[in-house]
């Protein structure tokens, strides 16, 4: 399987993250591509590629204009604010206040932030930018013949909405790579995320639409990050309803239960009748993962793999969360070698 990566990913280099009341150095950082990157070369998985450049257009598919505009700036208007730390935002407009966004910096970071434990830096939106031409470089490879492809992004991107930023995501590299494959010539793509975390950016995207299938496996958002999406009663709305599933579960879960509800997912995206599948790859359901509580062990992320193969669909796999520890090289490949079992 081929494995696009792209070195300018070090440029997200953050020293905070608003975590438990403390500014923390980020759960998200660049040892976590690195890991993952060592564990393709070391288990020979397939071919390294690095990104073409597809520009903005597919990005402005997906994004707000003026969102993208603001992460193109937002660290040159911060430091000549004078500002010395990193940009993090200190108001939001939240219910009964005015939804328009301010002209000075901090203002603006409340307006487009979804959450505030990620912080701005110099060279976010570099990074951002070349995380979506690795995705949209993947897309373009299911489209010219591969069967299967490994989109190695970072940053992250599935708490990306179209207008704001949070969850260390920036900009939607699952939904930018199922856009362009729609803008492409296909009729219908289905996005299944199998991060820890609810792809509340993912959801929003594409919830009023039905060419465009989000099954999401994530933590319950009543006791979990980003709460405030993610319930089981989300399903759509207007021609996309029955086109969103969310399957929320409890602290604690088990791979066997986690296992039964990928299963139903998988019967809602074969049913969907999809042209191709992007697996939102999340590796945070590991039993060890510093901001989850699932209890998937590595070797389920095998069989996890082999699972997704027998859909036997063309299928882009997106890198999205997995945090601080080593074995998030081994769980991620883990995904791709299953999956290869059963593709050969």
């Amino acid at each position: 399987m081929e494995t696009i990566f792209s070195e300018q990913h070090r440029l997200r280099d953050a020293n905070t993250e608003f975590f438990g009341g403390e500014l923390i150095a980020p759960h998200e950082k660049p040892s976590r591509a690195e890991y993952v990157l060592d564990r393709v070369k070391n288990r020979r998985l397939g071919k390294i590629s690095a990104p073409q450049d597809f520009g903005l257009a597919p990005i402005h598919a997906i994004h707000d204009a003026g969102f993208v505009r603001f992460l193109q700036t937002i660290w040159e208007e911060w430091t000549a604010e004078g500002f010395k730390g990193e940009a993090m935002p200190t108001a939001l407009p939240v219910r009964r206040m005015a939804q328009t966004c301010p002209n000075f910096v901090e203002g603006k970071l409340g307006f487009y932030a979804n959450s505030v434990e990620t912080s701005l830096t110099q060279g976010t939106w570099q990074a951002a930018y070349a995380s979506a031409q690795v995705a949209l470089t993947g897309a373009s490879r299911l489209q010219t013949g591969s069967s299967a492809v490994f989109s190695l992004c970072r940053p992250p991107g599935h708490h990306a909405f179209s207008d704001s930023y949070g969850g260390f995501c920036f900009l939607n590299n699952a939904a930018i790579a199922a856009q362009s494959m729609l803008d492409n010539g296909a009729k219908r793509v289905a996005i299944l995320d199998v991060d820890f975390h609810h792809g509340n950016g993912t959801q929003d995207i594409f919830y009023d639409r039905n060419d465009v299938l989000f099954v999401s496996l994530h933590g319950d958002p009543m006791e979990t990050f980003p709460y405030f999406l993610g319930h089981a009663d989300e399903t759509g709305i207007g021609v996309g309803e029955d086109y969103n599933l969310n399957i929320p579960m409890p602290a604690g879960t088990p791979f066997e239960i986690w296992r039964e509800a990928l299963q139903i997912g998988l019967e809602k995206v074969r049913n969907f009748g999809a042209e191709a599948l992007i697996i939102s790859l999340g590796v945070d359901t590991f039993e060890n993962d510093p901001i989850s509580f699932f209890k998937l062990m590595s070797d389920d992320f095998l069989t996890m793999g082999e699972d997704i193969a027998k859909m036997g669909m063309p299928t882009q796999f997106v890198m999205e969360g997995g945090y601080d520890v080593e074995e998030i090289g081994v769980n991620a490949v883990n995904v791709l070698e299953g999956f290869e079992q059963i593709t050969g």
